[in-house]
This record gives structure tokens, sequence and C-alpha cells, in this order.
């Protein structure tokens, strides 16, 4: 190797003037997405045994387990957000026959006005059980809420993406007119609360005015974007998975002060963005009494080799996983009952992984005496949540809520 003096001239590597040589490396191919920093990441995550894992034996009791891992979660969230007050307010109230469909605004922190809609069914009587259903990722910024939601006239962008992950059937309609009270907020920051550039403005707001390729510009301006939310959150002191997840956590503060809600029976459910929502919605919060995780299953050990770039930043929490792996956090909610539904065919994870994520709930589940509260179904499909998964998905809600 050699390199240009301070005259232009060439110096070789090792030559008097001229630096020494560089330290001998292995230049094999990693075939990584972090390249040749693979070995030294590697050696960092050490063997993925998590600490501290129900399964790892420092544990005097499940209790004890779920406690201090809930700590250990919160904490690297960022601060807890003070307490408020939902203060709902409805913007919009819908009779659509079986369903009423209100939008409403609420509070989730004091800095923040949310966004949601709600739907309740005309028949049953009494409290209803209810679900938090959490709308996924996918790259699609300027809609959030509304990808689980069918209003009968859906803007172009919705219906292929209604089609492409949820089969053509909205979630949040179809678990309503099933008789459950269904809410979904634009998690941070998606949809309504999603972020626009000054030289975007002149598209305006009104997000049924875009066409086509207004959203597909847009969505890419969110998407580059995305490191720079992350390093203002920092700067501000929290982490873009906290938002999200607290956001989660005070929807069910809102929802259990419905009339129509029984607040014993709420349950959550999403797939990919929405199903590592609801991993963090049920692991944490003890009021969901059913929880359901679609297409969001894995061990992390597993996924840095190759399946780092697949993931948005809103995916990794600083300071959690080299203690407690993503099925350990699910498994907080032990030994409430947990369906997971994994995509065999699915890009976003290695699937030795999420054969062992399953495998790691099921003993964990196994330990805490509540075997039989746990599920895990794989399905020979790509990243999805198909009708087929929702009706199982459906049923097991009904099984376990009604």
């Amino acid at each position: 190797m050699a390199v240009i003096g301070a005259s232009g001239g060439r110096l070789a590597a090792g030559e008097a003037g001229g630096p020494p040589p560089d330290q001998p490396r292995d230049s094999r191919p990693a075939d990584a997405d972090s390249g040749s920093l693979l070995p030294e990441i590697e050696q960092l995550a050490g063997r993925g045994e998590h600490p501290d894992s129900f399964l790892s034996g420092r544990w005097r009791s499940l209790e004890e387990y779920r406690t201090e891992g809930r700590k250990r979660v919160l904490r690297a969230f960022g601060e807890d957000p003070a307490p408020v007050s939902p203060r709902p307010e409805v913007v919009d109230r819908q009779d659509l026959g079986d369903l009423i469909r209100e939008k409403i605004v609420f509070s989730t922190r004091p800095e923040f006005r949310v966004p949601a809609y709600v739907h309740i069914p005309r028949k049953g009587k009494g409290r209803l059980p209810a679900i938090v259903d959490l709308h996924s990722h996918g790259g699609m910024f300027i809609f959030g809420k509304e990808k689980v939601i069918d209003f009968g006239t859906n803007h172009p962008v919705m219906v292929e993406y209604h089609q492409r992950n949820y089969g053509g059937r909205p979630t949040a309609t179809a678990l309503a007119r099933r008789g459950y009270v269904v809410i979904t907020i634009d998690a941070f920051p998606f949809g309504e609360r999603r972020l626009m550039l000054d030289e975007d403005l002149k598209y305006g707001w009104d997000r049924s005015r875009y066409s086509v390729e207004d959203v597909q510009h847009l969505n890419a301006v969110c998407r580059r974007k995305e490191s720079t939310l992350v390093k203002s959150l920092a700067y501000a002191g929290w982490t873009w998975p906290g938002i999200v997840a607290w956001d989660d956590m005070r929807t069910v503060d809102y929802l259990v002060t419905r009339p129509e809600v029984d607040p014993a029976r709420i349950g959550c459910v999403g797939v990919s963005l929405g199903g590592y929502r609801s991993l963090l919605l049920a692991g944490l919060d003890d009021r969901i009494a059913a929880g359901c995780v679609v297409g969001f299953m894995s061990t992390v050990r597993s996924m840095i080799r190759r399946h780092m770039d697949t993931h948005s930043f809103v995916h990794f929490i600083p300071g959690v996983h080299r203690r407690l792996d993503l099925p350990d956090v699910v498994a907080l909610r032990a030994p409430k009952p947990l369906l997971v539904q994994q995509c065999r065919r699915d890009a976003l994870y290695p699937p030795a992984g999420m054969e062992q994520s399953v495998a790691k709930l099921a003993a964990i589940y196994r330990k805490a005496g509540a075997e039989e509260a746990f599920t895990g179904r794989f399905y020979d499909v790509p990243h999805t949540f198909n009708v087929a998964m929702q009706d199982e998905a459906f049923a097991w809600f009904d099984r376990h809520l009604k």
C-alpha cells in the first residue's frame, strides 16, 4: 500500500517518513450486515445466554423475574413520562349500522395529544371485551391507524397495503364486528403524527388529497429521517421504542375509562411493528389479559449477522438485550395467555431464531406452571397477517376474553 506524502509524492508504508503498516486483519468475506466488524460485535454480544431470563436460574420466583425484568426495560426507555389524565375529545362520530366509529384525541403524556379511532359494536350487553389493535410499520409513515381499518372507501395506497399485509381484511373493523370494542392510535411518528419538512408543506396535511405519487415521495422523506428522529430523541432524553410503548400503555389507561369496556377483558394484537408493540405492551402491562404477537419474534443473537438492515430503528432498545432476549421480554406477562404467530417464509428473521424463540417461550411458560397458556404457531407464508391467521387469532381471543 502507498500513501500520498506532503510533497505530493508517494511513500510506501513503513518507509522513512511514511506511516507504519496497518495491522493484519482477516480479510475473508463476513456475509454480514456489519461487514468486517461482525466478529467484534458477536464477541460483545457473548453467547446469548441472557442472565435475566426466567430460565437463567437467578430468580427466586416468577414474580421477582417479572418485577425486575420490567424495571430493566422501562429504565432503558428513558425517563417515565409524567402521569396525565387522558382528557378525551370526540372529534367525529359515525353510525355504521352494526358499529359506531368515533375519532378521538386524548393525552398520553403532557406533550402529546394522540389521534385514535374507537369502534364500538352495537351487539352485546353490558361491558364488552376490548382489543388494542397496534398498526404495523411497512415503510408506510403517511398512514398509521388507517392500516387496520376498513372505511368502505379507502385511499388507493391503503387498499394495496391492506391486501398485502392483512389479506384484504383490516383487523380493527373485523374484530369490532366480532363483538370487541377496538381502539387503534397513530404510533409516533405515523399518520397524523408524521414528520413533514418545510419543503413538503406544499402537499398540505389532508392525506385524502394525496396522490399515490405524493404518498410515495413523503414516505421516502420520512424513511430517510428515521436516524434524525433517533438522534433528536436521544438528546431530548428519550428513545423511540420507549415513546411508542408508553403511548400504547397510556392507551390502555384511556380504554379502561370507557363505559362500554370490561377492564378485566382487554387484549392486544399486531403484526410486524404491531407485533413488536404487542410484545412490549403484553409484556409490560398486566391489564392485558390476552396478548397476540404476529410476525415479530426471534432470538436477538441469531439476528445480528444478517437481519439488522431489515428492521427499523424503532425495534432497538439500548441496554436490554444483553440480558433479556425478545422472548424473555414478552414472557414478563407469564402466566397470562400468549399467542405467537410466525410466518415460516418471513425474510425479516432467521428461521432458526424464530424456532428458538418459540421453544424458549414454551420452556418459560412450562417452568412458570402455565404451559397451556402459551401457543406458538407457524404458517408457511411470507411476512403477513392473512385471513386464516386472523381467524385463528380471533378464535383464541374469544376463548380467553369472552
